[in-house]
């Protein structure tokens, strides 16, 4: 964390500070139905607000074309007010008139939190001047949301070039692990990734095989691996373009000593279906009418061996169809091998909204090391690109 400047280095006292969070919550008959963004953001705020800070929160939510009412922040203030344990103001405009006037009637240690900032294009536009707009309203900016990093937004990179700008507290956790994880991994280090298809994670497999010693390939997405390597997988889905892709990956792995563990056996069945008749057989046993739905106790025990050899493992997508009842098991005994071996020393790392769903459906969340929630953020940093939220709080 040297590299970045954190809350640890900002004097806070008497000042109006730009606290970009990530309050993008579902929400549900008017209430926020899920918190965990919200308790994201409480140590950030609680450390600005303490020492006599005014927390002025900044955030986005849902996509909307203008001002919409639907896509207000009015129904979070209350809810972050109550598990903060103190009033949260707000304003009914992210800049101008009405977001001026709700902060110069602030005081120290108050917070007030701005109308969605996607109500103005200059947002995501990163126009310079929303982002004067914006910075108008603080003298220093803290970015918390690491789950919006990898947007060059005026709210989360724009204004961090105007003000001081520092890592909040759930970024430095973020950036910390990611460090832990890529930068500096203990070694021996495997990746596990899965999800559907080669073309979403083209990047990041391309980074991970230069980076890793063993990597780990599940979901439909190993499907076309197995057809580069001449099996027959029936009606599974595949992307029958990206073949040759599949080859050059698994050649490069080749060349870079990292061992790639694809599936020895497999759930096969002739529907995607809940309580659907079911075979588990070797990748060479394929029926033309069958798909291939989850990895077999074979290929997971395979899969243990070399994670019990690991020290450190980032897991991004899921092994099969889990979704549906009984694709889930093959994912649901890796997650929580994870866990087991978590205990014993292993270095884990996970992310992803479907691994994140995973480890919900294997009780485990709170057994990794590190769960990222951030989505694209985390899957951008795991294809090896430079985020430009978090490009801008290093010290220059």
């Amino acid at each position: 964390m040297a590299d970045f400047r954190t809350l640890d280095q900002a004097d806070v006292a008497g000042k109006r500070v730009l606290v970009r969070v990530d309050f993008n919550v579902p929400i549900e008959h008017g209430r926020v139905s899920d918190y965990a963004r919200l308790v994201a953001a409480l140590p950030t705020v609680r450390d600005i607000v303490r020492p006599g800070g005014k927390a002025i929160l900044l955030s986005h939510f849902g996509r909307p074309k203008g001002p919409d009412p639907s896509q207000s922040l009015a129904p979070v203030a209350p809810e972050f007010a109550r598990i903060l344990g103190r009033p949260v103001a707000f304003a009914l405009d992210c800049v101008g008139p009405q977001a001026e006037e709700a902060v110069a009637a602030m005081k120290p240690g108050e917070v007030v939190l701005l109308e969605n900032t996607r109500f103005h294009a200059g947002e995501e536009k990163n126009a310079p001047e929303f982002v004067a707009a914006l910075a108008k309203l603080g003298d220093i900016y803290v970015n918390d949301a690491f789950s919006a990093a990898h947007r060059a937004h005026a709210s989360t990179e724009g204004v961090a070039r105007k003000l001081p700008a520092y890592a909040g507290r759930s970024m430095q956790a973020e950036l910390a692990a990611l460090d832990k994880a890529f930068e500096a991994p203990q070694r021996p280090f495997a990746a596990i990734v899965g999800g559907a298809k080669i073309s979403t994670k083209l990047a990041m497999l391309e980074n991970l095989v230069a980076r890793v010693d063993a990597l780990v390939i599940g979901g439909a997405m190993a499907n076309t691996f197995l057809v580069a390597q001449g099996k027959n997988v029936g009606r599974s889905l595949t992307e029958p373009d990206l073949v040759p892709v599949a080859r050059k990956v698994l050649a490069a792995a080749k060349a870079k000593g990292c061992a790639v563990i694809l599936p020895g056996d497999v759930v096969v069945a002739e529907e995607l279906a809940a309580g659907a008749p079911t075979r588990t057989v070797a990748v060479d046993s394929v029926g033309a009418s069958e798909m291939i739905l989850d990895v077999g106790p074979r290929t997971v025990g395979e899969i243990g061996d070399t994670l019990r050899r690991m020290k450190t493992v980032v897991w991004n997508g899921p092994l099969g169809a889990f979704e549906t009842k009984p694709f889930d098991a093959g994912t649901i005994a890796v997650a929580r091998l994870i866990a087991d071996l978590t205990a014993k020393g292993l270095h884990s790392f996970a992310g992803g909204g479907d691994t994140l769903a995973a480890l919900n459906q294997a009780a485990v969340w709170g057994k990794l090391s590190y769960v990222s929630t951030a989505g694209g953020a985390f899957l951008e940093w795991l294809e090896g690109k430079a985020l430009p939220g978090v490009e801008a709080l290093r010290v220059k």
